[in-house]
């Protein structure tokens, strides 16, 4: 039986939930009719060809194909650029620029691990940043409650798409499609679309521009931003593989039906995937004051599809259950990488956009080729 947590979920009560047909509870081990044929399937025998075997590797370990790309743009970058890529200011301006899609991917990631899709999480995004902003100078509200106010309303989108689709049992692209028009238009309609300066904020409230400080880590110079976007990432892939939570995230992705019938809610699941998800996108608001210095309600508008973008790079399944929070990461720094890349190239920036759609259309078939194996 394979240790994978993309491929094999169990709870530490004894519940277990397979990625075949079927579904068992039983002494730990989670045996049912699924999981054996599960087992059969990914196990590749002594006599497979070498291209089984790679196969079967990228299934266990679907971060790797984008750590791949990313390793490779890199060297390719570096031959063609030399030591301009590899300097230092290089490279800590690809994790600035990604640090917002990054964060923002993080909660994609986990709703389109749970088989959904998150179309509302830029509009969620901005709409935070928007009201930690007007909470602070219209209002006149403390800084840092003006924050807390800015999650809850991250919190508040989140509930909203969790109940309607975890009870109404609405699909989540429609729920998601009717949230961002939703808050796309109550952004707009809330600011009177102004926007506060960076002057003005520095001067009165610097809390929100907390994440745009900067941390010298070993010679490299780091904004709060991309820090807090590492230690997401990092704190997610564990709560994803070693903890119940994460386990039930990919079960009800994988099979809902065989999740419910091993014992795991997967109402409460999604429930409390949408409003963490929505919790993360007030957080990358808060993240986006701090990397442009001001709130306006017109900055990341192409954050969902940048998020998604990421995600389908990074390897996540857009069927659901199979994927990483670590792959994202790997997919938003390989978009980072060519953009940068290609811009001291001199290129047209046209050409990455080329190239990162080359990279969606490949990442997708690389996703339906693997998955064969669990078919």
């Amino acid at each position: 039986m394979t240790d994978n947590p993309q491929s094999y979920r169990a709870d530490g009560d004894g519940t277990g939930v397979g990625t075949g047909d079927g579904a068992g509870a039983g002494d730990g081990a989670g045996a049912g009719a699924g999981n054996t044929v599960a087992a059969a399937a990914v196990h590749a025998p002594a006599h497979e060809p070498p291209l089984w075997r790679v196969r079967h590797f990228f299934h266990r370990h679907p971060e790797a194909v984008p750590l791949f790309v990313l390793l490779c743009s890199l060297a390719g970058f570096g031959l063609a650029l030399g030591g301009k890529f590899f300097s230092p200011f290089a490279l800590t301006l690809i994790l600035q620029q990604v640090a917002v899609v990054g964060i923002v991917g993080a909660a994609q990631t986990l709703v389109i691990l749970t088989a959904g899709i998150d179309l509302s999480v830029g509009a969620v995004m901005v709409l935070s940043s928007v009201v930690m902003g007007q909470f602070t100078f219209r209002y006149g509200l403390p800084p840092a409650a003006a924050v807390a106010c800015g999650f809850a309303v991250g919190a508040l989108c989140g509930a909203v798409n969790g109940f309607l689709v975890a009870r109404v049992r609405l699909p989540p692209f429609i729920v998601t499609l009717g949230m961002w028009q939703i808050v796309l238009a109550t952004n707009f309609l809330y600011s009177a679309n102004e926007t506060i300066r960076s002057q003005d904020i520095a001067a009165q409230a610097s809390l929100l521009q907390f994440f745009g400080g900067k941390a010298q880590l070993g010679g490299a110079v780091f904004t709060y931003g991309v820090i807090a976007m590492v230690a997401l990432v990092a704190g997610l892939q564990y709560a994803l593989t070693r903890t119940a939570w994460g386990r039930h995230v990919y079960a009800v992705g994988d099979d809902p039906q065989a999740a419910q019938l091993a014992g795991v809610s997967a109402r409460r699941v999604l429930f409390s995937v949408y409003i963490l998800a929505g919790l993360i996108c007030a957080l990358a608001g808060w993240v986006l004051i701090g990397r442009i210095g001001s709130v306006s309600p017109t900055a990341g508008q192409f954050a969902n599809i940048e998020s998604i973008t990421a995600v389908v790079i990074g390897g996540v399944s857009l069927f659901g259950g199979r994927g990483s929070i670590a792959g994202m990461l790997f997919g938003a720094l390989i978009v980072g990488v060519f953009s940068l890349g290609l811009r001291l190239l001199g290129a047209d920036p046209q050409w990455t956009y080329l190239l990162i759609g080359l990279l969606i259309i490949l990442a997708i078939a690389a996703d339906q080729w693997i998955r064969a194996l669990a078919r």
